[in-house]
């Protein structure tokens, strides 16, 4: 079996080595092949050293080729596992920053930010998949690039490839979970409906006793139900009783817009955004993966987030190549699943995944508080992506428009001219559009 990994020197890609190792005697990997591009080079190289000290130290014989020839990383791979960020940091603290100008929430993967990650993003994905077509057409790609859903969402559209989203939230959200309600995660039993980063918990059961009042309760009276990256502002037990589903972390920056807001300007001033403390955060961790006696994935990697990433990614794709027929929380076409969104848009669901890939468990119609804001953000992604394969200007102007961060149209059109600009290298479909529409 062939892996091969996309963005092979990102910082996570211990998290994911270290995972393989945990399922050696479930699936014998022959290759995990990593590869990135050439800027990435001193990273992929210190990157690609690590693992093979992981790998040598559990004694497998697994293979791991460093290359930056992505076709070569592709061919004959039985999965294809994205995590790439088009732009690097410095990209994604553009998308912080500039929309805080305007007092509207600078998050990487949901509002204007996420907008112009998709923009960044979903054009080089596609070309990723029309490799996938090429020299390896029955793989799999199972794709942590955010914003995850639209990304899939693009895929699924647009190219023939059999294409998984997947996020870490709705896993975290299991175990804490069962962190709060004192119980191994294996007992815990939760359904998940929405979109990624917009996810509900719409049951949560533990030996088949529902636990949802349980669970409110204590999130209410201050148990920990967030992620690392985002600000714990506290849930009101009034809001969640009346909700009656669970919130994922991310819905913080709809439900607590104001808080949240205020909040990351207070922190941009102190500490930076995200992304720039993100860069401090890595600098160190490269410096620790550098340490030619590290031969284990190193516990300061839980300061950079995506906590239970590898778990969710090889378990995944264990499940296909086993056809154990577990469930795992996915992003897939809807198809039906949710009856109030159109079939060809990609949900976040929980699904059984088996040899064929992930099938849904219906969910039918969820309650008008929740598919209001759904539908929305559904619209605002669908626009984004017509934008963002087609360069389409006014799209993406509508795109803004739609998010339920932009407060107006005249903010949108401000935030757009200032994230094309910035983001002219990494868009050159808008400025094909620009030069067709001058002939």
């Amino acid at each position: 079996m062939k892996v091969a990994v996309i963005g092979g020197g990102s910082s996570y890609t211990p998290e994911l080595i270290e995972g393989f190792i945990l399922r050696a005697g479930q699936m014998k990997v022959d290759e995990i092949a990593l590869v990135d591009i050439a800027a990435g080079k001193t990273k992929l190289k210190i990157i690609g050293e690590l693992a093979k000290r992981m790998l040598k130290k559990k004694g497998l014989s697994t293979k791991v080729t460093i290359t930056f020839d992505r076709v070569a990383a592709i061919t004959d791979a039985d999965f294809v596992l994205t995590q790439f960020r088009v732009g690097g940091l410095d990209a994604r603290a553009n998308d912080e920053r500039i929309p805080l100008k305007y007092r509207v929430i600078g998050q990487e993967t949901t509002g204007p930010g996420g907008f112009a990650k998709a923009l960044r993003t979903i054009p080089v994905m596609l070309e990723i998949c029309r490799e996938m077509e090429a020299y390896a057409p029955d793989a799999w790609l199972i794709n942590f690039t955010n914003p995850a859903g639209m990304v899939t969402e693009a895929v699924h559209q647009f190219t023939n490839v059999k294409a998984i989203g997947l996020c870490n939230v709705p896993i975290n959200m299991q175990q804490m979970t069962a962190d709060i309600l004192e119980v191994k995660r294996e007992e815990v039993n939760m359904r998940f409906a929405g979109l990624n980063h917009l996810v509900y918990g719409t049951s949560v059961h533990v030996k088949g006793k529902d636990q949802l009042d349980v669970l409110i309760k204590r999130i209410a009276a201050g148990k920990n139900m967030n992620m690392k990256n985002i600000y714990d502002a506290p849930w009101e037990e009034t809001f969640l009783q009346a909700l009656r589903a669970l919130p994922c972390p991310y819905h913080r920056y709809y439900y607590m817009m104001d808080d949240m807001l205020e909040e990351e300007l207070k922190t941009s001033r102190e500490k930076g955004t995200r992304a720039e403390q993100v860069k401090k955060i890595e600098q160190a961790l490269f410096m620790t993966y550098r340490d030619p006696a590290l031969d284990i994935k190193p516990l300061e990697l839980a300061d950079r987030g995506g906590s239970l990433y590898s778990e969710a990614a090889v378990s995944l794709i264990a499940s296909i190549v086993n056809n154990d027929h577990a469930i795992h929380t996915v992003n897939v076409p809807n198809n039906g699943t949710i009856t109030q969104l159109p079939d060809d848009v990609v949900v976040e669901v929980t699904c059984m995944v088996n040899r064929e890939g992930p099938q849904p468990l219906q969910i039918g119609k969820l309650p008008t508080a929740c598919i209001g804001l759904i539908q929305q953000v559904k619209a605002f992604e669908q626009l984004t992506i017509e934008a963002a394969v087609k360069g389409d200007t006014q799209k993406a102007y509508l795109a803004l428009v739609a998010n339920p961060f932009v407060p107006s149209s005249k903010v949108a059109k401000a935030l757009l001219e200032e994230l094309l600009e910035i983001n002219r290298p990494y868009l050159p479909q808008f400025e094909l559009k620009k030069q067709a529409s001058s002939v």
